[in-house]
This record gives C-alpha cells, sequence and structure tokens, in this order.
C-alpha cells in the first residue's frame, strides 16, 4: 500500500482517503471498528493524531478530515491508520511502510 498525497499548506481539502486491504487484498471488517490517523515529519518531531471516519464499511475506506493547524507546516511526512477491531485487536496500515504525505508552500 505504498501512497502518496499531495495537499497544500493550510488547505483543509481534499481529505485523505484509503481503502483498507489485508496480506491477501481483501478488505478488512471494519463492522465495529475504531480508526485512528497519525502523521509525523519525515526527519521525526511532534505527530498529527485524531479520530478518522470509516467512510465505506463494504469497501473498508476510511478518511481522515483535516483539522486546526494539522496542514500549516511545510513538509514531507509519514501516515498511517490505526484501526481497533470490535474485540479489541488493533492493526495499523500499511503495515509494511507509510502513506507519504507532502504538505507543499502556498503562495503567501
Amino acid at each position: 500500500m505504498a501512497q502518496e498525497f499531495f495537499i497544500k499548506r493550510n488547505d483543509f481539502s481534499p481529505t485523505i482517503r484509503v481503502s483498507l486491504k489485508d496480506a491477501l487484498g481483501a478488505y478488512v471488517n471494519l463492522n465495529g471498528a475504531s480508526v485512528s490517523f497519525k502523521m509525523q515529519p519525515m526527519t521525526g518531531g511532534s505527530i498529527v493524531s485524531g479520530a478518522a471516519e470509516i467512510f465505506d464499511v463494504t469497501e473498508a475506506t476510511v478518511e481522515y478530515i483535516w483539522q486546526g493547524d494539522d496542514t500549516s507546516v511545510s513538509d514531507s511526512y509519514r501516515a498511517e491508520f490505526e484501526v481497533t477491531y470490535a474485540d479489541g485487536k488493533v492493526e495499523t496500515f500499511p503495515n509494511s511502510s507509510f502513506i507519504r504525505v507532502v504538505i507543499t508552500e502556498d503562495i503567501s
């Protein structure tokens, strides 16, 4: 699930939306699950973290809606979605890499 996502500094749209699949390529079961989003600069530092929305249970699509100053600093970030299933087990996506988020400068 090597993905890249681009957004301009201080923008709140588009949301970051992905479909979550297991190692065999099947959509994961999000019934009764909760999902969080985490993002950190590639060089380390403070983490953006918040609740993600389940957009489509059938296709295991989740999204994070940008808030506050989430996109206020132009940089390259690594991001992931963490699912807590109904039985309490936790799984992070993607589990073999990260989603690369690039926040680019805007014209001030």
